[in-house]
């Protein structure tokens, strides 16, 4: 184990060196690869649990942090470091240096799966541990998939046919260090992670003994596919995927059991939680304000307006994570999974479909026996409804800044963001090129690739 621990750490330090402006250097010094790399199933696995702690388990910040969920007063704003007080005002200049924090632990998580692909590759698995083999190989390209997901949301555009040709994110799919990659196109950028995430699904099993959820399964990889197929607008296969992780898990909790004084009532081991991940807006959580109009379409037997948020005379803030703590749920669970299909049933023309499975969300989170059933007199009626419960039900979820960017691809439902800060207005109009992120300067730099338009 000391072994294991003590090649994982060189690995994370090569890593890091080889992402920072001194790559080449770096490689020139780097002469014997067999030093760092793991060379049994164990070790994968290990190199991805490790992963799982460190890595996968941290979300991006740059899409909540543009979202509106919340507002900041000026004091706090004005005392942020320089890219979160950037973000949050979609100024066009972002980073205050050549990196960005995001987008070099993004691209870790890629190395870290490719890295155990790779190795796995070199393995030729027999009866015995063939079975092994196909999980751990599920596990890295599902983990591959999450991490070109969250790189695609932050810092391509939106997918659409209008954007499937304009420039993707860098698709490396090598843990070679030397071998450069340039942009892939959005469909490119697309396919890939459905095709590694429709091969996980074949390769994982059902579920993980893994309380912590850290280790994905069948179903987060069923969770996943619905996620990227409802930003993709395919509601077909978005329906299909979320019909197929919920068919292995429907579980919801009812809030009618937490308590609403309590400082985080939501348990990290709830039975919502399908894969566990968490982002690190530590500000936004403890100190910001949710946004007005969104704390006040709670009804008033709404439980999650006393789970979700602490209120007292002077302020309202965020407290139900379910990371159980001040950092935010970034992974997947059972109640998106509800909304999307009901998404997809009330596009789809299915209007009693999509509010009976609102309905069996909704009754979980008021309180007992106050909760009178929705009603839909027609599919666009219904589509309304679930979009507005889903804008209340992931707040702080950080899915907002995918739902903005799909939204506003429909005029219907297109909305332009604003912001008051030191007494200037700040705007950002639907489909406007501050939705998809700049690449940092030294991945211009290093891989000579297009910037993004800002």
């Amino acid at each position: 184990m000391k072994i294991m621990k003590t090649k994982l750490l060189i690995i994370l330090c090569l890593f890091a060196l080889a992402e920072t402006s001194c790559k080449k250097d770096w490689l020139d010094a780097k002469t014997n690869k067999n030093l760092v790399v793991p060379v049994s199933i164990t070790d994968m696995q290990a190199l991805l649990d490790n992963s799982g702690t460190f890595i996968y388990g941290s979300q991006p910040t740059l899409g909540e942090q543009g979202s509106d969920d919340y507002y900041l007063s000026d004091a706090l704003l004005n005392s942020s470091y320089a890219d979160d007080h950037n973000a949050y005002l979609w100024a066009k200049l972002i980073f205050s240096s050549d990196d960005s924090a995001d987008w070099d632990r993004l691209y870790q998580q890629v190395y870290y799966a490719n890295t155990a692909l790779d190795g796995l590759e070199a393995i030729k698995p027999d009866a015995a541990t063939q079975a092994n083999w196909n999980v751990v190989k599920g596990e890295g390209l599902f983990d591959r998939a999450w991490a070109f997901s969250n790189i695609a949301g932050i810092f391509a555009p939106p997918y659409s046919i209008a954007n499937a040709a304009k420039p993707g994110v860098i698709l490396r799919l090598s843990s070679d260090i030397n071998i450069k990659t340039g942009r892939s196109t959005v469909q490119q950028t697309y396919d890939q992670i459905t095709t590694d995430l429709l091969t996980a699904a074949r390769l994982l099993p059902v579920t993980q003994q893994v309380q912590t959820h850290i280790r994905p399964d069948r179903v987060a990889a069923y969770a996943l596919l619905s996620r990227v197929y409802l930003g993709m607008q395919q509601f077909g296969k978005a329906k299909l995927y979320a019909d197929s992780c919920l068919q292995l898990n429907s579980a919801l909790m009812n809030f009618n059991t937490l308590n609403p004084a309590s400082s985080r009532p939501i348990p990290m081991t709830n039975v919502e939680i399908i894969y566990f991940a968490s982002c690190a807006l530590v500000q936004a959580v403890r100190f910001s304000n949710p946004d007005p109009g969104l704390y006040a379409s709670y009804q008033p037997n709404d439980l999650r307006k006393t789970i979700l948020y602490n209120s007292t005379p002077a302020n309202i803030t965020f407290k139900g994570s379910y990371t159980q703590s001040i950092l935010l749920f970034g992974g997947l669970a059972t109640d998106e999974v509800y909304l999307t299909r009901a998404e997809c049933e009330a596009r789809a023309g299915d209007k009693d479909a999509a509010m009976a499975d609102l309905n069996t969300l909704l009754v979980t989170r008021f309180k007992t026996g106050t909760f009178v059933p929705l009603t839909a007199v027609s599919a666009d009626d219904a589509l309304g409804k679930v979009l507005a419960e889903r804008r209340k039900e992931l707040a702080y979820r950080t899915t907002r800044w995918m739902d903005l960017r799909r939204l506003n691809l429909e005029p219907r439902f297109a909305v332009t963001l604003q912001r008051v800060a030191n007494g200037q207005t700040y705007t950002l109009p639907p489909n406007d090129d501050r939705y998809t992120y700049p690449l940092p300067q030294n991945e211009l730099l290093y891989n000579d690739v297009q910037q993004n338009p800002r």
